[in-house]
């Protein structure tokens, strides 16, 4: 039995992870404009079949990985410029539609150019499990685990420690103010959609030598990353690591004592729990109003 419970919780922190890299990206951009980025998924793809396309192509996996990486954050860099700079101030509601339309043009285009099937990569350390006490964990979880840990701790120095990082989070706090003390709210916006975008297509990279992936493989990432963020507080990056590890070890437990088939419903029953009872999530901030 404890075997089974630790192979449930390695699969659930391992595609957790990648939830959260994706909470994380929907987070900055959040934090960055207010938009509610639903292309972020696609960056996940994105980054997951380049990285196959580049390697099939020959080139070694130090040149491969970093263009697959290198090229979403220029496109996440594009679709703020082109997209969403233009009509900044729109309403929440056609900001989100804009979105969604950049997803499916991502999509549509990686359909034509590399097709409907499913790709992988192989694994960056071979395939030999490791057992613990039981249970096997596949050597390319603990690249996902170790990536994404080093990845948070990472925007924890970026946004605590550098001026690039401060002046995102004074945007994020008060925008006008922002303007008001000199900080590039513009300059802020590029570069949120181009860090989500490159954090995604890493978390897509990482994982696809486990769970393969096709021109479709951003929705439910992107999707199960934006319930991350929702169950941990939107806005919130503690929030959005916790919230997403904990979407895939409930997912993985579900998976495992119910049903594989209510793997993907899951996630969208615990952020109707969550909103249920705790409107703002687990790390959401408290607003008061002053009278």
């Amino acid at each position: 039995m404890l075997a089974q419970l630790l192979q449930y919780l390695f699969s659930g922190l391992t595609i957790g992870a990648t939830y959260a890299l994706a909470a994380l990206g929907f987070t900055i951009i959040y934090n960055a404009s207010g938009v509610i980025n639903f292309a972020q998924g696609e960056f996940i793809m994105l980054g997951g079949m380049l990285a196959v396309y580049f390697t099939d192509a020959g080139l070694p996996m130090a040149v491969a990985l970093p263009l697959a990486v290198l090229i979403p954050s220029l496109a996440g860099l594009l679709m703020a410029r082109l997209t969403i700079e233009p009509i900044k101030g729109a309403e929440t509601i056609t900001l989100i539609i804009v979105t969604i339309g950049v997803s499916l043009v991502i999509r549509g285009a990686i359909q034509v150019w590399l097709g409907k099937g499913s790709h992988g990569l192989p694994a960056f350390s071979g395939d030999i499990p490791i057992r613990i006490l039981g249970a096997t964990l596949m050597p390319q979880s603990l690249w996902v685990l170790g990536v994404s840990a080093l990845l948070v701790l990472g925007l924890w120095y970026f946004f605590n420690r550098t001026l690039s990082g401060k002046a995102m989070l004074a945007t994020s706090f008060n925008r006008g103010a922002a303007e008001l003390v000199g900080i590039n709210t513009g300059r802020v916006l590029f570069i949120s959609f181009a860090m989500s975008a490159g954090i995604g297509a890493l978390g897509g990279i990482l994982v696809t030598p486990i769970t393969l992936t096709s021109f479709d493989a951003g929705v439910m990432f992107g999707l199960k990353g934006f319930v991350g963020a929702v169950v941990g507080g939107l806005g919130s990056g503690l929030g959005a690591v916790v919230g997403g590890l904990l979407v895939g070890v409930i997912e993985a437990f579900g998976a495992g004592f119910l049903s594989s088939s209510y793997k993907d419903a899951i996630p969208f029953i615990l952020i109707l729990f969550i909103l249920f009872f705790m409107p703002r999530g687990l790390f959401g901030v408290k607003v008061t109003d002053r009278v």
